[in-house]
């Protein structure tokens, strides 16, 4: 019962809100239309008593206009019913008035409404004002000719009030129409709020541990709401499925990673304390230790840069999830020159290349600029050649090629091939390359001093900026690892 009344609760308060809304938009509206139909009647009868002075001022001219005996014969010929007309000089000073042979008794009129507009813009009106000289009410409009004011007034009569009132019918199909609306949001609001209710003990059963079973899928409705609701349910199905799986991929990892950092620690560990145990051990082995343990502290040093390189991307690509945008962030990211970059590479690993007897040759376009992290880009191309250095065993070149194309999505994209002629890779472990931690041959892979992070980094690093990496048998002998990026 409580729980009934809540979710009637949750639909009270999204029918008031939202209907509230609405009717708020509907009354604005409303007001709005109301107004601007009035204001439409007055422009009207403002447009037709400015004709009239028009007409006067074209019949009369500015010289017979301020004559008394021809401008009471216009006015007679052309009388409509309480029409008054009034000339004014720019200064205020009645000339002529329709209903008064002593127009100097008027007063000043320059700081009528009317006039003040007519003097500023041309043309002006006012609305039920009370003459001070006939004691009525007038609608007033006035029109300036040069030094010349015209203005006409009529009674604001009952006729004159119902023709400047707005038409209301509107309102009433406007109420008409919001009933049925709001009938319709209360039925619409209802069906959510029975949505929900299922949702929420299906939550609550989750919550509190209880067995699941499929009985409120089947009382979902067979529409978009019930897809929602489906999709819901499905997906925490899947996240439970999963759950286990992620766990034990974290185990894994968490045990390489152990695992990794194990072996140098034992190896620095033991030299240190061959070296504490024996003070007077030949000099010549101490410094074998001493070199031992610095190979070994600079195999857990990188191992940790990598580590900490790919907890970034992990960290990049998490934020991608929440955004919906790329993997890496703005403010990282600037034009990059890949030409001087893989120069950097290659000058940075020029000793190691000369030591195996390794050639480099490049084929590149000229300028291949990208925008991105320069260090993610970095990482890619010289995780890829220590790769090649260290693995490739009998390999005398390697070749760096590029070729700019057009991807699925109309995206316009590098495509990067480094291959070299070594041993390769046996087909059954290409797959894994990527993998962290994944070595073919792990023995011979720890005594190089690798990772097992290099090619996850690049892997991770190419989708960091729109791409993808894979691997691939060099024609002839040794391992092609192709990437793309996107360029811009």
């Amino acid at each position: 019962m409580a729980m009934f009344l809540k979710q009637r609760s949750f639909k009270n308060n999204l029918f008031v809100s939202i209907g509230g809304i609405f009717i708020l938009f509907a009354l604005c509206f409303g007001g709005y239309q109301y107004h601007r139909e009035k204001r439409f009647k007055i422009d009207i009868l403002h447009s037709r008593l400015q004709m009239y002075n028009y007409e006067m001022m074209q019949s009369l001219g500015s010289e017979k206009i301020t004559e008394r005996a021809p401008f009471m014969e216009y006015v007679q010929k052309h009388n409509l019913h309480g029409l008054r007309i009034t000339i004014i000089d720019t200064t205020g000073r009645v000339l002529q008035e329709s209903n008064s042979n002593a127009p100097d008794s008027l007063g000043n009129h320059l700081q009528r409404v009317e006039i003040a507009a007519a003097l500023k813009s041309g043309s002006g009106y006012d609305i039920m004002r009370r003459s001070a000289y006939t004691n009525e009410t007038y609608f007033y409009s006035a029109t300036r000719f040069g030094n010349i004011i015209v203005r006409s007034a009529v009674p604001y009569s009952i006729e004159l009030t119902e023709s400047l009132t707005a038409d209301n019918s509107y309102i009433y199909y406007a109420i008409l129409l919001t009933l049925l609306l709001v009938l319709a949001l209360y039925y619409n609001t209802s069906r959510v709020a029975r949505h929900i209710g299922y949702l929420k003990e299906f939550a609550r059963k989750a919550e509190e541990g209880q067995e699941l079973d499929h009985e409120l899928e089947r009382q979902l409705p067979d529409d978009e709401l019930g897809d929602i609701s489906h999709t819901i349910i499905s997906l925490y199905w899947k996240q439970q499925h999963s759950e286990r799986e992620k766990n034990r991929i974290k185990r894994q990892l968490t045990q390489n990673m152990a695992h990794e950092l194990k072996t140098p620690a034992y190896s620095i560990h033991g030299y240190l304390e061959s070296i504490l145990e024996h003070p007077d051990m030949d000099p010549e082995r101490r410094q074998h230790f001493l070199e031992r343990c610095y190979v070994q502290s600079e195999r857990m040093s990188k191992l940790l840069v990598d580590m900490a390189a790919l907890t970034k991307l992990d960290d990049m690509e998490e934020d991608a999830k929440t955004t919906g945008g790329l993997w890496r962030k703005r403010d990282q990211e600037s034009p990059v020159n890949i030409n001087s970059l893989i120069g950097e590479v290659l000058e940075d690993t020029d000793l190691q290349l000369q030591e195996k007897g390794i050639k480099v040759s490049t084929l590149l376009p000229d300028d291949i600029l990208i925008y991105g992290d320069s260090s993610l880009l970095y990482s890619i191309f010289r995780n890829i050649i220590d790769n090649s250095i260290a693995y490739a065993t009998g390999a005398t070149e390697i070749k760096i090629e590029c070729r700019e194309a057009e991807d699925s999505f109309g995206k316009r994209v590098y495509h990067f091939a480094i291959s070299d002629n070594g041993i390769g890779v046996d087909p059954k472990n290409m797959l894994h390359l990527f993998e962290r931690f994944y070595r073919t041959d792990k023995g011979r892979s720890r005594k190089l001093g690798g990772t097992g992070l290099g090619l996850a980094i690049v892997k991770n690093a190419a989708a960091a900026h729109g791409g993808k990496a894979w691997a691939e048998p060099t024609p002839g002998g040794g391992l092609t690892i192709r990437f793309s990026l996107t360029k811009e």
